[in-house]
């Protein structure tokens, strides 16, 4: 274990859940400390393609490697947003290249499921091109939602880029210095990885009820 070890209070369910972060991150922690940048932004790549690994925990080991010293921070963070643009842009042109034949690749077919597909195409009635900002995150549906925007052909590379771009610049941040302020206490760093997502959370919740306020606020407008 590479970085601090103090004890954590942990029960229950969170306990569990919390464990098996642990596990991940040390593992990754292992990995990214013998293999630096190219290894944090390989490892983003995987996540954009469907990997089962947590991204928060991924992005939040790049930070922890920085602050044990193998790494710049600043540095981290440009390469792990250049890992999750490019993981996501690549998922959106590969729906946008092969579009309903890229459902006949079976690892696609793992990630876009019929019922995921569903889900996928009612959050895009539901919230328009919004949907492609909120996906980064909701984890299970990330990778499905920009198949399908993609396979649209309905959003160009620069829409899709912009929206994705304003989420990362939330999430990755975030994690990544986290990460690197905490790298030798485990206790604090795990507390905040929780405080973090309910942060980003909040701010979601807020950026939303701004845009309903500005909607109805344009759609009264229209009417007087």
């Amino acid at each position: 274990m590479l970085y601090g070890n103090n004890e954590s209070h942990k029960h229950g369910t969170t306990g569990q859940e919390w464990g098996e972060k642990d596990n991940s991150m040390d593992i990754l922690i292992s990995i990214f400390s013998d293999y630096g940048y190219l290894a944090v932004f390989t490892m983003l790549l995987l996540c954009g393609f469907g990997l089962p690994i947590p991204e928060d925990i991924t992005l939040v080991a790049g930070g922890i490697i920085a602050g044990l010293g193998y790494a710049d921070v600043h540095t981290m963070f440009v390469v792990c947003m250049a890992g999750v643009l490019i993981g996501d842009g690549t998922m959106f042109m590969l729906g946008r290249i092969f579009g309903q034949r890229i459902l006949a690749f079976a690892p696609i077919r793992r990630i876009v499921t019929p019922h995921r597909f569903a889900q996928v195409q009612e959050k895009f009635v539901k919230y328009g091109n919004w949907v492609l900002f909120v996906a980064r995150f909701l984890p299970g549906l990330r990778s499905p939602i920009f198949i399908v925007a993609g396979m649209s052909r309905r959003i160009s590379i620069w829409r899709f880029l912009i929206m994705d771009g304003l989420a990362a610049s939330i999430s990755v941040p975030v994690w990544v210095y986290i990460g690197d302020y905490g790298a030798y206490n485990r206790d604090w760093l795990l507390h905040m990885i929780s405080r973090g997502q309910t942060g980003i959370y909040s701010l979601l919740g807020l950026g939303a009820l701004i845009l309903v306020i500005v909607y109805l606020r344009h759609k009264r407008s229209k009417k007087m």
